[in-house]
């Protein structure tokens, strides 16, 4: 049974999940707004210590699709798919972090001290990294799964990637050294976790033999980002 759920998968699903991959972790236009729409979502969240609103910025968070394509270049052992997942995921940590210091920065006149829900980011365990290993377990399996795709929102929600950044922003911002070196660990422990059971899935599941179809969908994601980039100069 155990060697059916990875072995069981049809080289259309393959190449259907590696397309979806490559093309929801291009760092274009779309991905870096719905980065920033879901960290301002994240932030106010935190601040106002609304869990509602934290568990509505995770949702639209695209940030899970750059870290499973890093686990999917390493099992591939392509360097052009590595170097791509971290650009990527290099530029939305960095947007995500400075856009939650300077909302922080803001509105802090509005926020008496931390709240609950920042202060419970900022205390690493083991549990986030069993929270890490459950969701890339989850996401990587369901996104070869065409009738289970529809689950990865939860996914994101579980693993809780945005708001840890988030918490870092606000450290920054708060100049809190404690916070941000919590919060940080936390993420990493969860992005570990991720990583490490996406490599374990795509490797069971064979996904080095679609190394070319990857690598043909990333020069196609590129020449689209470079026409878009083109664009915009000419704007």
């Amino acid at each position: 049974m155990f060697h059916g759920l990875f072995q069981n998968i049809t080289n259309k699903d393959k190449a259907s999940a590696v397309e979806e991959l490559i093309t929801h972790s291009t760092p274009n236009n779309d991905f870096f707004l719905m980065v920033v729409l879901s960290v301002l979502m994240a932030t106010f969240g935190l601040l106002t210590n609304s869990s509602a609103v934290i568990v509505g910025s995770m949702l639209i968070a695209p940030i899970l699709y750059p870290i499973l394509s890093l686990a999917m270049g390493i099992i591939m052992s392509d360097l052009l798919l590595i170097k791509r997942a971290l650009n990527t995921l290099a530029k939305a940590i960095i947007l995500i972090i400075g856009a939650a210091a300077v909302v922080t920065v803001i509105f802090s006149p509005e926020v008496s001290g931390y709240t609950p829900e920042i202060l419970s980011r900022t205390t690493p365990s083991l549990l986030f990294g069993a929270i890490g290993v459950v969701a890339g377990l989850a996401a990587s399996f369901a996104l070869v799964k065409p009738k289970l795709s529809a689950t990865l929102p939860g996914v994101a929600i579980s693993v809780a990637l945005i708001p840890p950044l988030s918490v870092i922003g606000i450290g920054i911002a708060n100049f809190d050294t404690q916070i941000i070196m919590g919060a940080l660990l936390i993420f990493t422990i969860n992005a570990i976790g991720v990583i490490f059971t996406g490599m374990i899935v795509f490797s069971l599941m064979n996904f080095y033999a679609k190394r070319e179809l990857a690598e043909q969908v990333v020069k196609k994601e590129e020449k689209a980002l470079e026409h878009e980039e083109h664009k915009k100069e000419e704007k």
